[in-house]
């Protein structure tokens, strides 16, 4: 099996990916409707990450969530069927798909659903297609409940982000071109690099790189 571009990248932390995130959802505070009433919303957690899905759900519950784990979409998908939650926290990484492909799922299932998207690799592309997809945040792992309860809370976005002073470098913007191609070819590093017009070695170098900081 060809190795997926999250594993290749284990510590890349990306402070553009959180401008974006702060663009889609952090601002006025504004509380959606779940948080105003006396019950306790519901959430759907899926992550393939046991020991953060026990300790997250237990910290969601002691803030009043009636909290459902799941560990692949699958799963989650079987949870949610009858049943959809109010809101849901979903690692973009999972073993039978991409988190983004979940989000769609879900919002399929109730237009109104509150999710925020979970990741250890982020990037601006998969920032920006949570968003365009409906998730209402993405967070940079590691996220503790506060973070997530107040990123389902916010409701607008906030024009006060600072915005970049100067121009993503040319190092920059060849990373994030090469992992636009790996997920457009599915994590294959083959056929990316015939895509790229790149000797494989070559490409699997790149990828063990940390992400160019501009």
């Amino acid at each position: 099996m060809e190795p997926q571009i999250d594993t290749l990248q284990a510590d890349a932390i990306n402070e553009e990916a959180g401008m974006y995130a702060m663009w889609a959802a952090s601002g006025r505070n504004a509380e959606v409707e779940f948080h105003r009433t006396g019950d306790r919303p519901s959430l759907l957690l899926v992550d393939n990450d046991i020991a953060l899905c026990e300790s997250l759900s237990k910290a969601l519950a002691a803030r009043r969530f009636e909290v459902r784990v799941a560990h692949t979409a699958t799963q989650a998908s079987r949870l949610v069927d009858v049943d959809p939650p109010q809101c849901a926290v979903i690692a973009l990484k999972l073993a039978d798909t991409s988190g983004l492909k979940l989000v769609s799922t879900l919002l399929a299932l109730d237009s109104r659903m509150r999710i925020v998207v979970l990741t250890a690799y982020p990037s601006i592309r998969t920032a920006v297609e949570a968003i365009k997809l409906g998730a209402t945040d993405y967070l940079t792992k590691p996220a503790n409940a506060d973070e997530v309860v107040a990123a389902l809370r916010h409701d607008c976005g906030n024009d006060s982000v600072p915005i970049g002073k100067k121009p993503m470098s040319v190092h920059r913007a060849e990373w994030e071109y090469i992992n636009q191609v790996l997920r457009e070819k599915d994590g294959n590093i083959s056929a990316t690099a015939r895509a790229l017009s790149m000797d494989r070695r070559t490409l699997q170098r790149k990828l063990r790189k940390h992400p160019p900081r501009d």
